[in-house]
């Protein structure tokens, strides 16, 4: 579980990145997490759009994906969302205590 103040720092990190990862039509498939967790364990923090053909929710859809490959959410705004999971390997980003 993060913080208040490691949300608020990751917050800012992401708040310039593009989208890594988009969820389409077919929504959240086994694939798409699949994909999307060798994109956390590299980057460990990723900001993901949901298109507009989308019929999910975005805070729904944020909180389903970072259950099933244990991450944190971290923010949601319009149609992205943005997850955290350290990485086991490697960690890059140092959260605040």
């Amino acid at each position: 579980m993060i913080t208040s103040k490691q949300r608020s720092y990751l917050k800012g990190i992401a708040h310039d990145m593009d989208p890594m990862s988009h969820i389409g039509k077919e929504g959240i498939t086994e694939s798409y997490l699949k994909q999307l967790d060798q994109i956390l364990e590299a980057r460990e923090l990723v900001k993901v759009s949901l298109q507009k053909n989308s019929l999910l929710d975005t805070k729904e859809a944020a909180n389903e994906v970072a259950q099933a490959l244990e991450a944190e959410f971290v923010q949601a705004i319009g149609r992205k969302f943005i997850i955290y999971r350290e990485a086991k390997e490697d960690p890059v980003i140092e959260l605040p205590r």
